[in-house]
């Protein structure tokens, strides 16, 4: 009997062993990126096969474009940059060509970009002309003292630089001013309703499910390179409907985006008042470099506690130093994927 114990705690401790090979050995990927397209009320009931397929397309295509700076060894700053180029290019997502409009028909769009290395960063935020706000946000990090620049300033700046300059026009889509039309209708049964009308169109319009959908729309990305290097980028229309001229979360780094070699990457989609309020972006950070937290445990704080509690919602994509990341949310769905060496990307929109 002796004999036997003794054989079966060898066999543990080769066991044991064998355990703390295989995880001493596991090693981040070479490479990784992570997009988000925006957070809302999206639900399949309410999507065509069509509209589905295009989206998913969409995705694809930013996913292959930060792929093909990261397999030749590009950096994770020109992998942001490539994939939110690509979706502020694309008419479905709310930046760029298909941002939302603010009460006055306009479309004032914000960016951001961080780099993990040396933690530069560089925002825009109320422009109406640039073609690719991401773009102007690097050059603001780049080429001035300053991170952030905004309205007319920033598309002087912007000019100067070089950048591609359109007409307001090149951003409107029928789809996007429907949505204004919408909100409007909303914004009138609110206030005849403090006022008494009673109408019941209106109240019927009030109970709407999404009509808080005109508090998102944002698109991301986040990288890790082949040197080890992180970095993420955030681009939006902002709020449908907003007045006064609204800035949200995503071009103010430390709420909506950050990027830490020491930690992680993060770019943030939702209702950005409260991502504010919170530094969400900033936070999550902290969380893993003060209290040691794992990517995940850090952002489902945040996302899934934090944010909720206020009354807001929305997302973010993270992504850790050593390939780990998380696609958190607390809305019906969120446009997202991921893609590692292997090249295959993965894009899902609802919650699986």
């Amino acid at each position: 009997m002796k004999r036997i114990l003794v054989a079966l705690a060898f066999l543990l401790s080769l066991c044991a062993g064998a355990q703390k090979i295989t995880k001493k050995s596991a090693k981040r990927p070479d490479f990784m990126l992570v997009i988000h397209g925006g957070a809302g009320n999206i639900l399949k009931k309410n999507m065509t096969p069509e509209l589905e397929a295009a989206y998913q397309r969409g995705l694809q295509s930013a996913l292959q474009a930060g792929y093909a700076v990261l397999e030749r060894g590009g950096t994770a700053l020109d992998a942001v940059e490539a994939t939110v180029r690509v979706l502020e290019d694309d008419s479905l997502f709310n930046a760029g060509r298909g941002a939302v409009f603010t009460n006055e028909g306009r479309n004032e769009l914000d960016a951001a970009i961080m780099d993990g290395a040396t933690l530069k960063a560089g925002s825009v935020a109320s422009v109406t002309t640039i073609r690719n706000p991401v773009t102007a946000a690097r050059a603001v990090m780049e080429k001035t003292e300053h991170v952030m620049l905004i309205g007319p300033g920033a598309e002087k700046f912007a000019q100067q630089q070089g950048l591609d300059i359109v007409d307001p026009s090149y951003f409107y889509t029928a789809r996007a001013w429907r949505a204004l039309q919408r909100a409007k209708a909303l914004d009138s049964a609110q206030v005849q309703q403090r006022e008494g009308a009673g109408n019941p169109k209106q109240e019927a319009l009030l109970r709407q499910p999404g009509n808080r959908d005109n508090k998102y729309g944002t698109v991301g990305a986040v990288a890790l390179d082949k040197a080890g290097n992180l970095a993420a980028a955030t681009s939006t229309g902002g709020m449908t409907n907003k007045k006064f001229g609204r800035v949200g979360d995503a071009p103010i780094i430390g709420a909506g985006t950050f990027a830490s070699n020491a930690t992680c990457a993060i770019s943030c989609t939702g209702w950005g008042e409260f991502f504010i309020r919170l530094s969400v972006a900033r936070s999550v950070s902290d969380l893993m470099e003060y209290k040691g937290w794992t990517v995940q445990k850090a952002a489902d704080e945040l996302i899934q506690k934090k944010v909720p509690a206020l009354g807001g919602d929305g997302g973010l994509i993270a992504l850790d130093k050593n390939g780990n990341f998380t696609m958190s949310f607390n809305t019906p769905g969120m446009y997202r994927g991921y893609i590692g060496p292997d090249g295959k990307g993965v894009v899902k929109i609802y919650k699986d």
